[in-house]
């Protein structure tokens, strides 16, 4: 059986879930606050699922 591949987000649809504006999430990268991220070879920035949902647990605990 196949393993499920992890889905790659833009980085509108992370904001969308997040509803947060577009600089607020650039503001995060910059302070490296924000999930970790891939820089494709076009320039394009992608979010994995499961590193979008270990950012937000990692959050979840700080509080």
């Amino acid at each position: 059986m196949a393993k499920p591949r992890d889905e790659m987000l833009s980085i509108a649809e992370v904001i969308e879930e997040l509803d947060v504006p577009r600089s607020t999430f650039y503001r995060w990268r910059q302070c490296r606050k924000a999930p970790k991220s891939i820089k494709l070879p076009n320039g394009d920035v992608r979010i994995r699922r499961s590193e979008l949902d270990r950012w937000l647990t990692s959050l979840e605990e700080a509080a």
